[in-house]
């Protein structure tokens, strides 16, 4: 089955639950736990601190994407109307020249150790590179999992800054996120590193900023379709963003707007990935995560690079079953093709961002959406919430003041 599904957004929730049991061969309980699970109050209470409720988020379904020949739906969980519609909608226009391409290195992060009161640099220096196979192999102590593998710690880096001596701890984390991994071997050998420097340790801890650990991803989207003048004005559009901080920013929190809701949809850490991409972004003064240009037929095509840190074991996601099933829906086989993922629906947000404002301007399409929103807010339910919504986009005045007065009668 392809992710193409006709009318999807039209369907009753029924249907569409059926078409993505169908999609994704997913059983009868996973359907029930679907439609009614809500995580315990004792699961919340392990999880975080000082829990008093849950919180509940829409989950829907972008559909249409097909990444380096693969079908997908995609799992979104977010509360701002219109992003599940533009993703599926950027998917559908790069779907028809073939879908997104997409790859993703390997997932090598670091780990930082700050050294202080150091007396001597330059004979800290040689001591530590004197003793870098014992530095790495204490650390590929904490896992045997890493170790089987051939991966977990590989290499070091010495960076000095002002009074400070930094290590930086190159490691190999496979399938892992690698937050707790890379801490626990920072921990480690902290001590280790202490004795050889005469010197003093302060914060040993992974970097969120992953620059070896990056996604690529690439889709044609055909003038054709979107019409020349729309893929001269994204071009510019994305111009501006290159050169304008203010521009660049509202730009890549688009990129985000899809990314997060994945990653929200299957528990994963999105406060991280922002923090990964918008560093990233920085590093050579705040730049645009995509870039656009048009081929020689004149199509815009669209590409991203952004460096993701995600897992696929270990995290939070299992302790929602939602999420355990949001992880079936993408039917992802390791974390390098989680990352491939998020790059094309990060790409597709963007690109389907830029063209309603190249076109009929943000707003438009959005709040068409928003309005019923804005009239469940009012006290709307049941009827009430399509027809209220519908007569405020008639009259163009979508206002909690406005569905009030609707709902009352006038």
């Amino acid at each position: 089955m392809e992710s193409n599904i006709h009318n999807f957004h039209k369907m009753s929730i029924n249907e569409r639950l059926d078409k993505l049991k169908e999609f994704s061969n997913l059983t009868d309980d996973e359907m029930e736990k679907l439609k009614s699970w809500v995580m315990p109050m004792e699961t919340a209470d392990h999880i975080i601190e000082n829990v008093v409720s849950r919180i509940y988020i829409p989950l829907g379904i972008a559909t249409n994407f097909v990444i380096n020949g693969k079908n997908y739906l995609i799992p979104m969980a977010i509360e701002e109307p219109s992003v599940v519609a533009a993703c599926s909608n950027g998917a559908r226009i790069a779907r028809s020249a073939g879908g997104f391409t997409a790859y993703a290195s390997e997932p090598i992060m670091y780990g930082q150790i700050q050294l202080v009161d150091v007396k001597d640099p330059e004979l800290a220096r040689i001591n530590i590179m004197k003793n870098k196979k014992n530095i790495l192999d204490m650390a590929n102590t904490r896992s045997n999992t890493l170790k089987r593998l051939g991966a977990g710690a590989i290499d070091l880096e010495i960076k000095n800054f002002e009074d400070m001596m930094i290590i930086y701890l190159k490691v190999d984390v496979q399938e892992a996120m690698g937050a707790n991994i890379i801490n626990t071997m920072c921990e480690y050998i902290a001590p280790f590193i202490e004795e050889i420097t005469n010197a003093r340790v302060i914060l040993r801890i992974m970097s969120n900023l992953t620059p070896l650990r990056m996604a690529y991803a690439r889709a044609v989207f055909p003038a054709g379709l979107i019409g020349k003048e729309t893929v001269e004005n994204i071009i510019y559009a994305y111009k501006f963003a290159e050169h304008d901080v203010f521009r660049a920013t509202t730009h890549n929190k688009g990129i985000m707007n899809g990314i997060d809701a994945v990653l929200l949809a299957t528990l994963n850490d999105f406060r991280a990935q922002e923090a990964n991409a918008h560093a990233y972004a920085s590093l050579n003064g705040y730049k645009p995560l995509t870039r656009y240009y048009k081929n020689e037929n004149g199509d815009l095509v669209g590409s991203i690079e952004i460096p993701v840190a995600v897992g696929t074991i270990g995290g939070t996601t299992g302790s929602s079953e939602i999420s355990k099933i949001a992880m079936r829906i993408l039917n992802i086989e390791n974390a390098r093709e989680f990352s491939c993922v998020l790059a094309s629906v990060g790409l597709a947000q963007n690109f389907a961002a830029l063209r309603a404002l190249a076109d009929e301007g943000i707003q438009k399409g959005h709040m068409k959406l928003h309005a019923r929103n804005v009239a469940i807010a009012a006290g709307a339910t049941g009827d009430d919430i399509d027809r209220i919504s519908k007569i405020m986009i008639e009259e163009n005045k979508i206002s909690i003041t406005r569905a009030r007065e609707i709902l009352k009668g006038d």
